[in-house]
C-alpha cells in the first residue's frame, strides 16, 4: 500500500531486495539499502546509532561510521520513507543478488565517514550501481552558493543605499 504526499509515494509495503530507501529525518535524508525479510543495511554515523542523540549535528562532525544491518522499521522509527531508486534511468543497477551480497558483506565494518565525500547516500549508491553519488551534497553546495550570492547582492544594495544617503547628507551642507 502506498500513499502519495505532494506527488511522492511513501511506502508501507515491503520493498524489493536491492531497493534504495530514503528516510526523511528532520533536516536531512538518511539512506539504506533493503536486503530482504524486513532488513536494511546502512552506513550509520554516530547520529544514526540508537541512543547517540544530537541528530544531524553529529553527522557533520563524525569521521567514522558503522555498517549495520537492522530492521527497516527500527531504522525508520517514526519518520517517513520512500523507495527511491532515483538513478536507475542513468545507471544500470547491479543484479539484485549481487547488491544484497555486497551490502551484507559490508556489515560490521567501520568506514571513514564524511558528509561531503563518504556519506550514507554515497554508500548505498556505490552498492546498487557501483558508483558513489550523493545529490544531497550537490544540492547543499548549490544552495550554499546561491545563499552567499544572495547575501552579497543584498549587502551590496544596502551599501549602495547607505553611500547614496551619505552623499545626500553631504549635499545638504
Amino acid at each position: 500500500m502506498a500513499m502519495s504526499v505532494l506527488g511522492t509515494e511513501y511506502y508501507t509495503e515491503e520493498p524489493d531486495p536491492g531497493d534504495l530507501i530514503e528516510i526523511f529525518r528532520s533536516v536531512y535524508q538518511h539512506w539504506a539499502i533493503y536486503v530482504g525479510n524486513g532488513y536494511v543495511v546502512h552506513l550509520a554515523p554516530l547520529c544514526e546509532v540508537p541512543g547517540a542523540g544530537f541528530g544531524s549535528v553529529m553527522s557533520v562532525t563524525a569521521d567514522i561510521a558503522y555498517v549495520e544491518k537492522e530492521k527497516l522499521s527500527v531504522v525508520v522509527g517514526t519518520d517517513e520513507y520512500q523507495i527511491n531508486n532515483k538513478h536507475d534511468a542513468r545507471f544500470s543497477p547491479l543484479p539484485k543478488a549481487k547488491i544484497v551480497r555486497r551490502a551484507e558483506e559490508m556489515v560490521g565494518q567501520v568506514l571513514r565517514y564524511s558528509i561531503i565525500t563518504s556519506n550514507c547516500e554515497h554508500f548505498v549508491t556505490k552498492i546498487r550501481y557501483g558508483e558513489a553519488r550523493s545529490d544531497q551534497v550537490r544540492d547543499a553546495v548549490a544552495y550554499t552558493i546561491g545563499g552567499v550570492a544572495l547575501a552579497g547582492l543584498v549587502g551590496g544594495i544596502f551599501w549602495m543605499a547607505s553611500k547614496n544617503k551619505q552623499r545626500n547628507r553631504e549635499d545638504d551642507y
